[in-house]
């Protein structure tokens, strides 16, 4: 009998872990640019996006199937969440958790845009949604919203 109440109690802690929503990492641009320029063969799509922006929402399932669809392939997505640091727990975790993000997010918090933007791409304004692809030398970048997920789909694959 103690046996299975331990098993259970460990069981539930398990689980009540799993269900946690997942907090997303903060950083500054120092610490992101490293995203940025990674040499390996992996093939990188970092989405710069929020949860006021609605063509931003609208498009990260996109991402999401993509996290999905190449798995187990060298291809890595990181959704950058541009929210405001103190909205971080109030919107962006209920987020990550009511949409089931399951590719990594971190949030940007560097509060002088107009230092970093253009070390991101010098042809982006900084508005959102906007999205760089990239494997070694090979570099694209996207001032708007896809179309379609299919849309997505063929360039990533280009870089395969």
């Amino acid at each position: 009998m103690k046996c299975r109440l331990l098993l259970a109690l460990l069981l539930g802690t398990y689980f009540s872990v799993l269900a946690q929503p997942k907090s997303p990492k903060v950083v500054n641009f120092e610490q992101f640019e490293s995203y940025l320029s990674n040499t390996s063969d992996t093939t990188y799509i970092i989405n710069f996006w929020a949860t006021w922006c609605k063509p931003c929402v609208e498009e990260l399932p996109y991402f999401e199937s993509i996290t999905r669809d190449f798995a187990g392939k060298p291809v890595k997505v990181l959704l950058v969440s541009m929210d405001f640091e103190n909205q971080i727990e109030k919107r962006v975790v209920p987020f990550i958790e009511e949409e089931k993000i399951q590719s990594e997010v971190v949030v940007l918090v560097e509060p002088n845009a107009n230092a970093w933007i253009d070390k991101v791409d010098p042809r982006w304004s900084g508005a959102i949604p906007a999205t760089v692809i990239y494997r070694a030398d090979q570099r694209s970048f996207f001032g708007d919203q896809f179309a379609s997920y299919e849309e997505l789909k063929s360039i990533i694959e280009s870089y395969l």
